[in-house]
C-alpha cells in the first residue's frame, strides 16, 4: 500500500501503477479508465468482494475520479486526487476498522442496528471509495457534491448485496461518511470517524509531491515531501498504533497540524496512538521522535 511499509499491508496490492496520478491527467478519459482497478483485502466477507466487482466494472464512477484528478492535478495543482488516492484509503479505512475489530471495539451499525462487521466494512470501504468523487465538480464543497453524486450511486453499487431497509441504513451511513470526513466534520460513528483519519493517513511524500515539483514552495507541500511511509500496528496502550517515518522534521507540521485535526473529533482519538521518528542521516535531529498529543 502506497505509504505503509511492505509487512504492513494489508494484502498484496500487486506491482506499482504503470501511470503515475500526475502522469495520469495526460490521458483521454478512455485510456484512463481502463488502467484503474482497486484492490483492497475483502477476506471472507462476500459483501465486500461483490461490492468491488462492481467498483472495478463501473466506468462512470472511474470517470468522476478521472476528472477529480484533472480537477486537483492539473488546474488546482494540489496533491493527488485520483483513484490511486482513493485505493490507500480504502486499505488504511479497513486496516483501522480491523485492528478495532481485534480488539473488540464495536462499530457503530454493529451496536446500533445490530448488524455485522462485515456490513460495517461496506460502510467505511464505500465511505472511502466515494468521498471525494465531488472533486469532479469543484474544490469548494466538494464534500457536498460527494453527497449529492454518492446517493444513487452507491444504491445502485448496493442493488441485490441489501434489500430495503437495510440499504437505506447503509446508505445513510456512508453519506455520513462522506460530510464527516471536511475539516470541520462532526462524525458520529467509529465508521465515519475512521474514513475521516483514513484519509489524513494518506499522507506520504508519493502523493503530495506535484505542488512541490512544480514549484509552489510552503510549509504544505514541504512538509509533505518528508513523510517517507506510515506503518499501522497494534500500539503499546492502544488498539491503534501509527507510526510515521519523515526524512526531516518539517513532516511535523504534517502530523501536528493536519492529522491531528482530523483525529480529533472523530471519536478515535482513545484508540490511536502516533509516534513520527526523524530518520534522516544528515538533518540535526532537533526532534528525534515526536508523540501526537490529544
Amino acid at each position: 500500500m502506497q505509504g505503509m511499509s511492505d509487512d504492513e499491508q494489508v494484502e498484496e496490492l500487486g506491482p506499482p501503477q504503470a501511470v503515475e496520478p500526475a502522469e495520469e491527467t495526460l490521458l483521454t478519459p478512455r485510456q484512463a479508465v481502463l488502467q484503474m482497478r482497486i484492490k483492497a483485502p475483502h477476506r471472507a466477507n462476500r459483501k465486500l468482494r461483490d461490492l468491488l466487482g462492481r467498483v472495478n466494472a463501473d466506468d462512470q464512477l472511474k470517470a468522476w475520479w478521472h476528472v477529480a484528478n484533472v480537477n486537483a492535478v492539473k488546474r488546482l495543482e494540489i496533491n493527488d486526487h485520483s483513484w490511486v488516492h482513493v485505493q490507500v484509503v480504502t486499505n488504511i479505512a479497513l486496516k483501522l476498522l480491523r485492528q478495532l475489530t481485534k480488539h473488540k471495539v464495536e462499530a457503530s451499525v454493529v451496536r446500533d442496528y445490530g448488524m455485522t462487521s462485515d456490513d460495517a466494512e461496506i460502510v467505511v470501504a464505500l465511505g472511502a471509495l466515494l468521498h471525494c468523487v465531488g472533486m469532479a465538480v469543484h474544490r469548494q464543497g466538494h464534500e457536498d457534491f460527494s453527497m449529492f453524486l454518492a446517493h444513487p450511486k452507491m444504491r445502485e453499487l448496493l442493488d441485490g448485496i441489501y434489500d430495503e431497509p437495510e440499504i437505506t441504513v447503509i446508505g445513510s451511513e456512508v453519506l455520513q461518511a462522506i460530510t464527516s470526513h471536511r475539516e470541520y466534520g462532526q462524525p458520529l460513528t467509529l465508521e465515519s470517524g475512521i474514513v475521516r483519519v483514513a484519509d489524513a493517513l494518506d499522507m506520504a511524500k508519493g502523493r503530495s509531491r506535484i505542488p512541490f515539483e512544480r514549484g509552489r514552495m510552503s510549509i504544505h507541500s514541504l512538509s509533505a515531501t518528508a513523510i517517507e511511509s506510515i506503518t499501522i500496528t497494534d500500539g503499546e496502550e492502544k488498539p491503534i498504533g501509527i507510526q510515521i517515518a519523515m526524512t526531516n522534521s518539517s513532516g511535523i507540521y504534517q502530523v501536528d497540524e493536519l492529522l491531528k485535526g482530523k483525529l480529533k473529533g472523530s471519536g478515535l482519538e482513545n484508540y490511536v496512538e502516533v509516534t513520527a521518528h526523524i530518520e534522516a542521516e544528515q538533518e540535526e535531529r532537533l526532534v528525534p521522535v515526536y508523540r501526537l498529543e490529544l
